[in-house]
């Protein structure tokens, strides 16, 4: 397990308490899980995703990871339309491990609303949410 100073929080996204990250890309956003979560779950050895077109509100469940130790559920941090799922997961979910950021996103969402970015936190405010 890292310790909090070792975790990898850029600050071009934001954070989500249940552990989701959401990246904005023009008029899309990338979601994924945190350097934290995957960390506490440990090697991810499945990710089951919807499909596009499918379409969730904020905070409802989009999908599952399954790691060595525990499935979780993955929560919506911004409702939207599914536009593109990571499906080169399925054959290495291990880059959820590897790159969270990058290589491990896993939707791609249209969002409903642009202004439910600003209720999610920035890196310092996630950071804080750890230590508590």
């Amino acid at each position: 397990m890292k310790e909090l100073s070792e975790l990898n929080l850029p600050d071009d996204v934001r954070y989500a308490e249940s552990h989701e990250w959401a990246k904005p890309e023009g008029d899309k956003v990338k979601v994924g899980i945190t350097d934290y979560a995957q960390d506490q779950l440990g090697d991810i050895v499945f990710v089951e995703l919807p499909e596009a077109g499918d379409s969730f509100e904020k905070g409802e469940e989009f999908g599952t990871v399954e790691s060595v130790k525990a499935v979780s559920e993955l929560y919506m941090p911004v409702g939207g339309e599914i536009v593109a799922a990571n499906t080169s997961l399925e054959d290495s979910p291990e880059r959820v491990n590897n790159r969270p950021y990058s290589d491990g996103w896993m939707i791609e969402v249209k969002l409903d609303d642009a202004s439910e970015m600003d209720g999610l936190l920035t890196n310092d405010a996630y950071l804080e949410k750890l230590k508590g």
